[in-house]
């Protein structure tokens, strides 16, 4: 490897060791000014109305985007066209959020003056509470940083990406507040990825034939585990020989069973499963059945129709594309 190249390296590491420690360094000053901030913008008539220049200006209107697309009515406003007009947008039912590192951008601090005499309370992000900003702000977040990754010192890097971050973190600490699920993504999402997965019905997305993990009622209840075990999915179904679905068996049902020092030996599934097993029916749409499982706590659901008959059964993972293993009970 040339020095040249080892240089690059060298510095690349540096800027992303400087940035992360940056980050680190936010979550004690996550605080009740935070909370507060999170409180007055669920509390919100109006909307966010997010300002900022230059690369304070690129956060924010970043920030926008995630909020807008989780439940959060947000608007960006340039400093510069604010006070040529654009300040029109702004009453005091919104909540103006101001970004500014030094909290004395020249741009920013006519449009701090006007929001003031509009009756806007302001919260703001900088990395100095004592400035301009932070005097005139009913909120003050801390988003200061040691150093920027910048060699000189002089472009915005650490402290933009603690700006971004502590976005992040407002806009899913609303999430939470706003109770948001992945049925309201959808909402916002229509031609996403997770949107159209969430627009699709049950029976677009379950798995079917002979990856259903099912067996026959009075089947002996050590070849039901058995086939816990062989489909690796965490659970068995039990049905009639018409398809309709009696209960399931879980591997934290067996489990339990085993620490009671149950012998299975004499038993058949019939003796062990759970019955009425939570179901969602084939023709429900997946955002219905993510908002369920998520409810109910369970990453599972038996896919039946009308007649109670098994169709198949869907996974929380699947739907989402998160991966993993199962674990689950869909009888709790």
């Amino acid at each position: 490897m040339t020095k040249r190249l080892a240089s690059s390296i060298k510095r690349g590491k540096e800027v992303l060791l400087t940035e992360a420690q940056s980050l680190l360094h936010l979550v004690d000053k996550i605080d009740a000014n935070f909370a507060r901030a999170v409180n007055m913008i669920f509390a919100c008539k109006g909307r966010v109305i997010i300002t900022g220049i230059g690369k304070s200006g690129l956060i924010g209107k970043k920030i926008v985007a995630t909020m807008t697309s989780t439940g959060t009515q947000a608007l960006f406003l340039h400093p510069v066209e604010g006070i040529h007009g654009d300040l029109g947008i702004v009453t005091k039912e919104d909540i103006v959020l101001a970004i500014s590192n030094s909290g004395e951008t020249r741009e920013l601090l006519p449009i701090i003056s006007s929001v003031k005499h509009i009756g806007a309370p302001i919260i703001a992000f900088t990395g100095v509470k004592t400035s301009t900003l932070g005097r005139n702000s009913e909120i003050v977040i801390d988003v200061s940083v040691e150093k920027e990754a910048c060699p000189f010192g002089l472009a915005p890097t650490s402290s933009s990406t603690a700006a971004l971050a502590m976005g992040d973190a407002l806009a899913i600490a609303l999430i939470d507040k706003r109770k948001f699920r992945e049925k309201d993504f959808y909402k916002f999402h229509p031609g996403g990825s997770l949107g159209a997965r969430l627009r699709a019905t049950v029976r677009d997305a379950m798995i079917v034939g002979e990856r259903i993990p099912r067996v026959w009622t009075k089947t002996p209840a050590r070849q039901a585990i058995s086939e816990i075990d062989r489909m690796n999915v965490g659970f068995v179904m039990v049905t009639d020989r018409r398809n309709t679905l009696l209960g399931i068996l879980t591997d934290g049902d067996v489990r339990r069973l085993v620490s009671r020092g149950v012998s299975f030996d004499d038993l058949t599934v019939d003796d062990i499963m759970t019955q009425r097993p939570k179901t969602i029916d084939e023709k429900a749409s997946l955002a219905e059945g993510v908002e369920f499982m998520q409810k109910k706590e369970i990453t599972s659901l038996a896919v039946v129709n009308g007649k109670n008959k098994l169709k198949g059964y869907i996974h929380l993972h699947d739907i989402l594309g998160r991966g993993g293993s199962v674990n689950i009970s869909l009888t709790s």
